[in-house]
């Protein structure tokens, strides 16, 4: 679920540090794109990018080997400081409890009913036990609020994830956690599709649901997506549910393996966020996707898609985390007594809130263990065991000179140990020209060592020639797919992009867009404090996504999506 704050910082750039292989988009095909079709329009575009890298100073850089540390890095492990996520509402007395809560209900505008909720409670004067209340509410997603729980790093007093499945899993954590409330408002979880595509499935199955909807996948009858399962809320309810949908009685036996692994071989896209699922959508190419409910509401562009609920309730539950104190416990009574007041709940339901009170799962609950070890299945199978082909292109221009750069290199070299040896890598860097750091090869402890080697050596200076440098990355994608030593027509080519600043040399967006348009290939842009809009532009292209982070809390996000989307068989 995405608020308004979280939109206007993924439009934000970010450029450099690794997370890179690691993000979303499952399918990322060479062919067609949208727009151009058949076997002439992608030999125009070969011979419109041949034509283009020609006119690029391209050179072939030798490094030294480096040294490879094998060692796996756990995002946890670089949580960033929880100052990050910034309080929504602070407390105003000295006797308060502190509150995590997921962005649906902690944002801003629709996505600001908690928010709202706490803000009156503070200005309410409640007095407990002589003493007047407050409370401060921190806007942090279900998955993240989970890893500083989990961690131990930081612990809020009480946590409203956006389903149970959460508190489950950090209890199964060892966390001390106490579910107090089963609901602050009502919301469900759903998978939107086309009304044509609703109708064309009724007339085969007879009815619409997620078992009908998985099984149109598995027979490539329906191209959907959905949203990371480390990381959101209906992500995870919907891992749960298509295991369940194989084998309700163990969703992790090997039946139930079998069923997702044929499912996932057919998905075209696993969207880290909430935005990126929706620019998928509407670019057209998706017939169906994930959302919840009040989300839905509260976006017109997509209320064409038909509303099927699907998995456990979305009904934002609370949690006390830790040993509270009595004062503390009464406080979260009272606030929770508050948030059910008919006033707070009618403000609720104007923010999307308490629909489809009427629906109730009809799967059985899982424990903590389970949704533990589904999210250990997921990063195990989310690749359906296709390699993937990569390029990362680095950003050494000057404006990356000390600290930025420094940062690029400590993500690569830390991000690197997580790529599979059955992964394909290669590395560019650029500034006023493009150089050629690493060709592509299967990720074994030679290419390793290659890697780190390469970036180890990279050096700042000079201009910024991003469009230069994706075209030659392209170029490099399009002859291995064609013609390298690990040729493999099936090959899952991605591009990621680490920068910081605006093109200023070199070839512009609209030299290449086609082009990108029409081989398919997903570019994902990182970047550090950057606001480049035509890095979002070119990541939208083929539904790949950018992402923000400054110098603290790169490592993590980069590490968080790595860890997500990176195939790990060593």
């Amino acid at each position: 679920m995405m608020n308004e704050k979280d939109k206007n910082i993924i439009l934000k750039i970010i450029g450099a540090a690794f997370l890179v292989f690691i993000i979303v988009l499952i399918a990322g095909k060479f062919g067609p794109g949208g727009g151009i079709d058949g076997q002439k329009s992608l030999d125009w575009a070969v011979q419109e990018l041949d034509s283009i890298v020609q006119d690029i100073k391209v050179k072939i850089v030798d490094h030294p080997k480096g040294t490879v540390t094998i060692a796996t890095v756990d995002p946890i492990d670089v949580l960033p400081d929880i100052s990050k996520y910034p309080l929504r509402v602070n407390s105003n007395t000295p006797s308060y409890i502190e509150i995590f809560s997921s962005p649906e209900k902690a944002g801003s505008g629709t996505d600001g009913w908690l928010a709202e909720v706490a803000r009156d409670f503070n200005n309410a004067a409640i007095m407990i036990d002589g003493k007047r209340a407050s409370v401060s509410l921190r806007e942090i997603a279900s998955g993240d609020g989970t890893d500083y729980i989990t961690s131990g790093k930081y612990l809020p007093d009480a946590y409203t994830p956006s389903n149970e499945l959460w508190g489950k899993l950090i209890i199964s954590k060892g966390v001390k956690a106490q579910l107090v409330q089963k609901r602050l408002a009502g919301n469900v979880a759903g998978i939107l599709i086309t009304k044509a595509k609703k109708d064309e499935l009724t007339a085969k199955y007879g009815a619409v649901n997620i078992k009908t909807v998985i099984d149109a996948v598995i027979a490539n009858e329906l191209q959907m997506g959905y949203t990371n399962p480390l990381a959101s809320s209906t992500g995870l309810n919907f891992l749960i549910s298509a295991l369940q949908t194989f084998d309700s009685s163990d969703p992790l036996s090997n039946k139930a393996i079998a069923g997702f692994e044929s499912f996932q071989a057919n998905v075209p896209v696993v969207a880290y966020t909430t935005l990126q699922m929706r620019e998928a959508a509407k670019s057209g190419a998706l017939d169906g996707f994930i959302l919840e409910y009040q989300t839905y509401l509260n976006t017109p562009e997509i209320r064409s898609y038909e509303f099927i609920p699907f998995g456990i309730r979305h009904d934002s539950p609370v949690y006390a985390i830790g040993e509270l104190s009595a004062d503390k416990m009464k406080i979260l009574s009272k606030f929770i007594e508050f948030a059910q007041q008919d006033k707070y709940q009618t403000l609720a339901t104007k923010y999307g809130f308490n629909g489809l009170d009427d629906y109730q799962p009809k799967a059985e609950s899982v424990s903590g263990d389970v949704i533990i070890q589904a999210q250990n299945l997921w990063k195990e199978n989310k690749d359906t065991g296709k390699p993937i082909c990569a390029v990362f292109v680095a950003d050494v221009s000057g404006s990356m000179a000390g600290e930025p750069l420094n940062r690029l290199k400590r993500s690569l070299l830390m991000g690197q140990n997580n790529i599979g040896k059955n992964n394909l890598i290669g590395l560019i860097s650029y500034s006023n020209d493009v150089n050629i750091d690493l060709p592509i090869s299967k990720f074994d402890l030679n290419q390793r060592s290659l890697f780190a080697g390469a970036v180890n050596d990279l050096q700042e200076g000079g201009s910024t020639s991003t469009f230069d440098a994706i075209a030659v990355a392209m170029k490099m994608l399009g002859d291995q797919k064609a013609a390298g030593p690990d040729a493999d027509p099936n090959l899952k080519p991605k591009i990621f992009v680490l920068s910081d600043g605006e093109t200023n040399t070199g070839h512009s967006l609209d030299d290449i867009r086609q082009i990108v348009t029409t081989l398919g290939i997903p570019i994902y842009t990182i970047g550090y404090n950057a606001n480049i809009p035509a890095l979002q532009e070119i990541a939208n292209i083929n539904e790949a996504a950018c992402i923000n982070a400054d110098n603290d809390d790169v490592a993590y996000k980069l590490g968080k999506l790595f860890d997500a989307e990176t195939s790990q068989e060593k």
